[in-house]
């Protein structure tokens, strides 16, 4: 069954309400419009956020870039993503994912734009920390290894040699599995077929 269309106050409740910020701009790129949750983040009124007051919470390392996309989409009048970090309430920055889609009227005539914002802070964090461990990891194995030429083992700081698994273990978050490549397999048989024709046969 299909449910019936939403009431004006029910659309007005879903906006206000839902667990994103929403902002809306007029064709002048001003900001005249922020629902309850957005002001709640903020901490501030309408009348503080009003037209480009939101910008104050941007952080000042931020401010250039997150404008500089803003006003180059409304320019083209295409939808925008970017990702910048908005100070919360109790003076906390947060990362936000911001998305800007241009609407229009009923004669089709641009008429600003309308926003959605999610904090991603923590999945920002998590992805960075990734990024350390990978860098961490590429650079625990940069530089010259000394490795043996016939046991292939590796010489550490220590000057003592271990076995290329063990080293490798120790020096990243590597799992080893041991396996046999084509051309060593083909070794192998042709040794295994040489010992046992070269073998004495009994009576």
């Amino acid at each position: 069954m299909i449910e019936p269309r939403l009431s004006v106050q029910e659309y007005a409740a879903l906006v206000e309400q839902s667990p994103i910020l929403i902002w809306r701009a007029n064709v002048q790129t001003l900001c005249n419009y922020f629902n309850e949750r957005w002001l709640s983040f903020r901490g501030r009124t309408m009348e503080q956020e009003y037209g480009d007051g939101w910008v104050q919470g941007v952080h000042p390392d931020d401010v250039e870039q997150c404008v500089k996309i803003y006003l180059d989409a409304f320019e083209r009048q295409e939808i925008f993503e970017m990702e910048y970090r908005l100070k919360r309430f109790d003076g906390v920055y947060r990362w936000i994912f911001d998305r800007g889609v241009p609407f229009y009227s009923n004669t089709r005539e641009f008429a600003g734009y309308i926003g959605s914002c999610i904090d991603i802070t923590e999945r920002k964090e998590a992805r960075e920390a990734l990024q350390l461990k990978l860098e961490e990891e590429i650079k625990t194995l940069k530089g010259v290894i000394p490795i043996c030429c016939y046991c292939h083992k590796i010489r550490d700081d220590q000057e003592i040699w271990q076995r290329l698994e063990t080293y490798i273990t120790e020096h990243s978050q590597a799992l080893l599995s041991h396996g046999i490549c084509p051309e060593c397999y083909e070794k192998l048989m042709k040794e295994q077929a040489n010992k046992v024709a070269t073998e004495p046969t009994h009576h």
